[in-house]
């Protein structure tokens, strides 16, 4: 855990002097800490006792000039492996669940890629009001890692749940995170990455790195034209949601599509099969790979500068191909191979045939084959065949989300049984 950072945002609760607490259990771990305090906190604990137990500044004023100069409100959202709050007031739950930034906590956590943790406390009724309910459903819908708070006697001399989990239960699931690389810094190229709790009911892929590839490539012809393939991108996507929603880590590379990001996954952005490629290597090491993209094949050999135009003679420009650099086929020979190398295939006859080869040529350990003969590319639906080192799974004919599901709960089997 050494050199691990947490931000620690403490909001206005009676809870907040166990805030001190988690502070020195952190540090014991050789844990960084730099703490964030709202205005309402300041009421219950001091900046002056955060600031001596975390050898730091405090943070709390979005409008102190000198703060926001040295160390911007970005910076922190930024710096930090996981964001903690604790206590979380059922006030800050609802502002986070609403989105608002109103001050210096909540514009860090509106602005954050990191994943966040937090700690809720507060009256026993109010846990149970049905606009906190939907405000911790909401933000465990968001991504946000939600603890449950603990069972007992309060300030107010009331009893049940609504008090902050002790110190040492945060700093258990502080650590379990970090360990368990929930909170490793992602891979970026923007900052639209989120966290999702895994579905932990059976074999999962947490902890694991999971690369996807998905979409078409485009190739271009000249400024305005280009070769492509019909992919939409679904069932990439789909398979990139599944693998996120089992625990992994999750790497897209996606080509030109017309889809919103799925929830926890880092989604990079290219647009030609040679980018794909280099987007591909870069991620590694990894997992499992599985190569959905429909990579174009072929490329215009030399990239027109300007608009081709016709001549009016009625013969058609001509078009020198090149051929695009095998994904599949790099990737399975790679001194970085993923221990699971799964491709695609996407035929119009003789499916299976084509797909045993594919396999045996791309060094693949599995092949998912489909028949896009019909409405499968742009569609809802699909039947695929997997074929493996022991034969042949026929699928039904099922949306692309439970393919997707289907395929994850297959992949976690296999890394489960080795």
């Amino acid at each position: 855990m050494t050199q691990r950072r947490i931000l620690l945002i403490v909001s206005g609760g009676i809870a907040a002097y166990k805030a001190l607490e988690l502070v020195r259990l952190l540090k014991g771990k050789n844990i960084a800490v730099r703490a964030v305090l709202t205005d309402s906190a300041t009421r219950f604990v001091t900046p002056l006792s955060f600031g001596v137990l975390t050898e730091d500044h405090v943070y709390g004023d979005m409008f102190d000039l000198k703060e926001e100069r040295e160390i911007g409100h970005i910076q922190l959202s930024r710096e930090a492996d996981l964001i903690v709050v604790a206590p979380a007031t059922a006030n800050i739950l609802a502002r986070m669940a609403g989105g608002l930034a109103d001050d210096l906590a909540t514009t860090v956590l509106l602005a954050t890629d990191k994943p966040v943790l937090v700690a809720p406390a507060m009256n026993v009724r109010m846990w149970h009001h049905k606009a906190t309910q939907r405000n911790i459903a909401q933000l465990r819908d968001d991504g946000i890692h939600v603890m449950e708070p603990g069972v007992g006697a309060m300030a107010c001399n009331e009893w049940g749940k609504g008090r902050l989990p002790e110190p040492a239960e945060i700093l258990a699931e502080i650590e379990r995170l970090l360990a368990d690389g929930a909170a490793s810094p992602p891979l970026l190229t923007d900052t639209t990455r989120t966290i999702v709790a895994p579905d932990l009911s059976g074999p999962t892929l947490y902890g694991r790195h999971v690369l996807v590839t998905a979409g078409p490539t485009h190739e271009p012809i000249d400024p305005v034209r280009y070769i492509a393939n019909r992919s939409s991108g679904k069932q990439g996507y789909a398979i990139a949601a599944a693998a996120a929603r089992a625990g992994a880590r999750v790497t897209l590379v996606s080509g030109p599509v017309a889809l919103p990001t799925p929830p926890g996954v880092t989604r990079i952005d290219v647009e030609t099969a040679r980018e794909m490629l280099a987007a591909v290597e870069a991620a590694l090491p990894a997992d499992v790979a599985i190569m959905v993209a429909a990579v174009a094949d072929w490329r215009a050999a030399d990239e027109a500068p300007q608009k081709l135009k016709k001549d009016g003679s009625g013969r058609p420009a001509p078009l020198p191909l090149a051929e695009n650099p095998d994904i599949l086929a790099t990737l399975g020979q790679s001194e970085q191979r993923p221990a699971l190398v799964i491709g695609f295939a996407a035929e119009t006859q003789n499916i299976v045939e084509h797909a045993k080869a594919k396999r045996m040529r791309k060094h693949a350990d599995w092949i998912v084959a489909n028949d896009v003969s019909g409405e499968v590319m742009g569609g809802a639906t699909n039947s695929v065949h997997i074929v493996t080192a022991n034969g042949v799974e026929d699928w039904p004919d099922m949306p692309k989300t439970a393919v997707a599901a289907r395929l994850v709960q297959k992949i976690a089997d296999e890394l489960a049984g080795r």
